[in-house]
């Protein structure tokens, strides 16, 4: 593991970085003191705070030009720059239904595309009432610096319908899928090629499937990919096993990445390991419910769940496995018997870690300053605002951003996109082979001991012999997940020292990611 060095003994944000030309957009300048900021002016402020960094390396990394002068090289830094910093194409649109009662109404949906530096594009699909253009755009933009950040070779998008699907019937909601689906079919908008959705707030497999079966009914008829127009889709109609966990299971490991390094513990005044650690998770949904399942098998306590109806808090540490099989079959956690419930703010309680897994700008400027955990792992998009951001920072928190933690649902997307491309599921030609291979090996050596009169056999360790039987799609996912994880932190980590950010992780993050996009459109010669 490689390691962070000088700039860890100092507890604040180091303020000697490098700065050029790029400064933040006028409009974006009060954003760090606001207490609630649009949503997408979040994500452009964190952006151009990097690119602020950066900007002088990157100038530099244009001197393999030199034919180029000097303010070319500069003009070409900036438009690439502005390129990233705004919105390609941002789609609204407005058709009717009728509802399965005879009424008429009409239904209002989005779709946004940041920067078509890779293709396709990727992005989730919410249904809820507060879906609206500059929540797609901000959604959009996170996408492109969370693919990049975990290298996935995607774009960034993001789409929505302004409904709130609990009032619909099923058959309705079918109805305005579709519909969704044909007007984004109609402009190009999405297609195995061009956008590729995903399910999200508000949406789950069943409407992925009817996306997928309208595409392949209409546009997609004599398309053999047409199944790769959408992730997330059931088993049995091209979904792959372990996407439902992987969201949660990424926050789990971006946390043990950071919690097993010495120098990063070192830096918030913790001893490494999960064991004798307490947390909180704020929101049991899917994200949150799978971080604690996987907090809670590390041995970390998870102390607090925080929902809209209800929060639970016992300090000795709660059943999560119980809580999950009563939420599945209550839909709450309310009157859960195994834990107290309380009234108080969990945000601000006592926690060595806090997860908040639910909606953007829960941690703003207001209790910001009351929060005591020490680690924040964002498994929301959004939670924090630049100006708790800031406050936390001051306060030593290292937090350990969401373009990195909730990246797992987007990487395990990716190998969904892969197998239905490729036509075959992760494990069906090679696993066996591979597992018969390792045997076959012990086997050898075991056999040249014996030929020279030793009566040893070989047998596979607890680990090998894992990997050995590590032949099913869900298990090879979860492998290649925890590789992509642990890559990614790394670079981050080593973004962090180079830039001397000391606990500032959201901004090495950003660098990590920009860098990426940065090369592959100065090599496409996009910004042209």
């Amino acid at each position: 593991m490689l390691r962070t060095i000088s700039m860890l003994k100092s507890l604040k944000p180091c303020l000697n970085l490098c700065r050029f030309a790029h400064v933040i957009p006028e409009h974006l300048k009060g954003i760090a003191e606001s207490k609630n900021p649009e949503f997408s002016a979040m994500i452009q402020y964190y952006f151009h705070n990097a690119a602020q960094i950066m900007e002088k390396d990157m100038i530099e990394y244009l001197g393999k030009y030199p034919q180029m002068k000097p303010e070319e090289k500069e003009n070409r830094v900036a438009v690439i720059l502005n390129m990233i910093g705004n919105t390609s194409c941002c789609l609204e649109i407005n058709f009717p239904i009728t509802k399965n009662d005879g009424k008429y109404e009409i239904i209002t949906g989005y779709r946004a595309h940041h920067t078509y530096h890779r293709l396709p594009l990727k992005g989730g699909i919410r249904y809820a009432m507060d879906v609206d253009l500059d929540e797609v755009k901000a959604l959009s933009y996170l996408m492109t610096f969370k693919t990049a950040c975990v290298n996935v070779p995607f774009g960034g998008a993001k789409g929505g319908v302004r409904i709130d699907p609990k009032t619909y019937s099923a058959r309705d909601l079918q109805r305005i899928t579709r519909r969704y689906t044909t007007e984004l079919l109609k402009r190009h908008m999405i297609g195995p090629g061009i956008d590729v959705p995903a399910p999200d707030y508000g949406t789950s497999a069943r409407e992925m499937s009817w996306l997928a079966d309208q595409y392949q009914k209409t546009f997609g008829y004599m398309d053999i990919n047409a199944l790769a127009i959408v992730t997330g889709k059931p088993i049995h109609n091209g979904g792959i096993r372990g996407r439902e966990a992987a969201t949660g299971k990424g926050v789990w490991k971006a946390t043990d990445m950071f919690l097993n390094d010495e120098d990063w513990m070192k830096l918030v005044g913790l001893k490494t390991g999960w064991k004798n650690k307490t947390a909180i998770v704020q929101g049991f949904g899917n994200v949150g419910s799978n971080t604690a399942k996987f907090v809670h098998e590390s041995g970390c306590k998870v102390i607090g769940i925080k929902e809209m109806d209800c929060s639970l808090f016992d300090q000795k540490g709660i059943d999560i496995p119980a809580l999950i099989e009563y939420k599945n079959l209550k839909n709450t956690i309310k009157g859960f018997p195994k834990s107290k419930e309380t009234t108080n703010d969990l945000l601000i309680e006592k926690c060595d870690i806090l997860f908040p897994c639910a909606t953007h700008k829960i941690l703003n400027a207001d209790n910001a300053n009351k929060v005591q955990a020490k680690i924040i792992s964002e498994g929301a998009n959004g939670p924090t605002t630049p100006a708790a951001d800031k406050i936390l920072k001051e306060k030593n928190v290292l937090m350990i951003p969401d373009l990195f933690c909730n990246a797992g649902g987007v990487t395990a997307s990716y190998f969904e996109y892969l197998k239905n491309i490729n036509h075959v599921s992760f494990g069906k030609l090679s696993s066996k082979r591979d597992q018969r291979m390792i045997d076959e090996l012990l086997n050898s050596i075991t056999e040249s001991l014996q030929e020279g009169g030793k009566c040893l056999k070989m047998r596979p360790n607890e680990a090998l012999q894992e990997l050995r039987d590590c032949n099913t799609e869900a298990e090879i996912v979860d492998y290649a997940l925890q590789f992509v994880m642990e890559t990614s932190a790394i670079g981050i980590m080593e973004t962090a020292n180079k830039y001397e950010l000391c606990n500032d992780l959201r901004t090495a993050a950003y660098i990590w990611a920009i860098w990426k996009i940065f090369m592959t459109i100065e090599s496409s010669g996009l910004s042209m």
